[in-house]
């Protein structure tokens, strides 16, 4: 184990798509700005794409380990990544 990457966090590059970054980032200002995750049709509003599409994501970015979810509560998804390894929300 590296100590180093241990006492740091963000020092960990998470790998993720361009547009996978973008669900991340928008996840997160969402959060920042209305004090509670976005809803999957909050997502599909912003991105201009289908419910199955924004639900998919949603299920890919959860297998990849980049965020979490309690299911059967709405608007439970967390990062679990610290903001600084996200990209910026175009």
């Amino acid at each position: 184990m590296n100590p180093k990457l241990d006492q740091n966090p963000a020092a960990v590059s998470p790998t993720f798509t361009a547009l996978q970054g973008q669900y991340l980032a928008f996840i997160h200002a969402y959060t920042c700005i209305f004090r509670q995750p976005p809803a999957e049709a909050d997502m599909q509003r912003h991105f201009n794409v289908t419910p199955p599409s924004v639900h998919q994501m949603i299920v890919t970015l959860e297998k990849l380990g980049l965020i979490t979810r309690q299911p059967g509560i709405p608007r439970s998804i967390k990062l679990a990544l610290p903001a600084e390894a996200l990209p910026v929300l175009r």
